[in-house]
């Protein structure tokens, strides 16, 4: 005995009929609400130029950056974030200059230096986010969906900040440098006082700082502690009369 079959003149189930756009947009905005709880953790603050080029003008804890080409960008952030007296790590930068990384305000005394971790990189990284809330690191190779979630997870419970010179797969922010402008020397002779970087952001979903809409963001290095604590940015020292502007190691 057969069955006889639904008449197709009945619809689909109410289980699996379009559902209402307005419930539709009230779950959605839940879910971002929910994903603003759980990403937009408490941030470090910066000095006012590299505000300009973070999406909500922090340094935020349990995240991950990403600079793809610049020695002197890392130096800036670090040295900047860190003038509360933080620690802070760098793995796997062997040019990571003593000199210039103090005329980027960032304390010698307060920072673990390890050159060359060889293929123990991601364990020395791990490593160093559970008892420091600043590290930087240079992969040796490219790492998966599921190590960065792993770390990711580490991050946030340890609040660190992972600034990755170079690529990664999840990340708050992603800046490279676009065009650079020294300052200082004249008719091929003087001293190097500082330069002006272009920098292009993308953040978390594509989005960009400030309504940059992906134009790069103009900042002038070099940025250290001195601009946060006397309310001085790097461009306001540059604009002094000549013979008083200060000259400052700088990297690449």
């Amino acid at each position: 005995m057969s069955l006889p079959l639904p008449s197709s003149a009945a619809g689909p189930p109410p289980a699996v009929r379009s559902a209402d756009p307005a419930a539709v947009s009230a779950l959605q905005a839940r879910i971002q609400g929910m994903q603003r709880d759980r990403w937009e953790a408490p941030g470090r603050p910066v000095s006012a130029g590299l505000a300009a080029l973070l999406p909500g003008g922090v340094l935020r804890t349990g995240t991950v950056y990403t600079v793809d080409n610049s020695t002197s960008l890392i130096m800036a952030l670090l040295g900047s974030a860190a003038v509360e007296g933080a620690w802070s790590a760098v793995v796997g930068l062997p040019d990571f200059g003593a000199e210039a990384a103090t005329g980027f305000g960032i304390d010698l005394g307060r920072l673990v230096l390890v050159p060359d971790p060889g293929d123990q990189w991601l364990a020395v990284t791990a490593a160093l986010v559970d008892v420091l809330p600043l590290v930087v690191v240079r992969p040796q190779r490219g790492v998966g969906d599921a190590e960065a979630s792993r770390l990711g997870a580490r991050l946030r419970q340890t609040g660190c900040t992972l600034i990755v010179a170079g690529a990664w797969a999840q990340n708050e922010a992603s800046l490279r440098v676009t065009a650079t402008r020294w300052e200082g020397l004249a008719a091929g002779h003087g001293y190097l006082s500082g330069r002006d970087l272009d920098v292009a952001v993308v953040g978390r979903n594509g989005s960009a700082p400030g309504g940059a809409r992906g134009r790069p963001v103009r900042l002038h290095l070099p940025e250290s502690s001195r601009d946060r604590a006397d309310g001085t940015s790097g461009r306001d020292r540059s604009e002094l009369p000549v013979g008083a502007t200060s000259r400052h190691p700088v990297a690449g």
